[in-house]
């Protein structure tokens, strides 16, 4: 399923008026990780990398935006697999996430600065893109 971008940009647009609540982001990251173990596993994994606790969470948050554009725009986003995870980690997620979904490139682009955190978020957004 192609996402446009005015899709993309409505999600985004919600999530923003939503940032006011302190609660959103909290509710909104413990969701996906309740729902999606093991890409908060493999998250939390690269804690390293991305630079600590507070960049793992920020790039959650990214990853959840990301699954409602599908969620909301017909998308079933089921509990992904390491399996899935695998799958879409080959090649330059960056380069294909601007093939596959270029509304979700630009958004990550726009909105994450640390490097390592784009591709994972990517990654995962390929991961989505391909089960629904």
């Amino acid at each position: 399923m192609k996402l446009s971008k005015d899709q993309v940009a409505a999600v985004v647009a919600e999530a923003g008026k939503k940032m006011s609540d302190p609660n959103y982001s909290a509710v909104l990251v413990g969701g996906f990780v309740q729902s999606q173990t093991p890409v908060a596993q493999f998250i939390s994994a690269h804690e390293r990398d991305l630079g600590g606790a507070e960049a793992i969470v920020n790039v959650i948050f990214h990853c959840a935006l990301v699954a409602q554009c599908f969620q909301r725009n017909g998308g079933r986003v089921r509990t992904l697999s390491y399996e899935d995870l695998d799958a879409a980690a080959r090649g330059e997620p960056l380069v294909r996430l601007e093939e596959a979904q270029l509304p979700l490139h630009e958004f990550i682009m726009a909105n994450v600065e640390n490097a390592e955190a784009q591709k994972l978020i990517a990654m995962i957004a390929l991961a989505i893109d391909s089960m629904s």
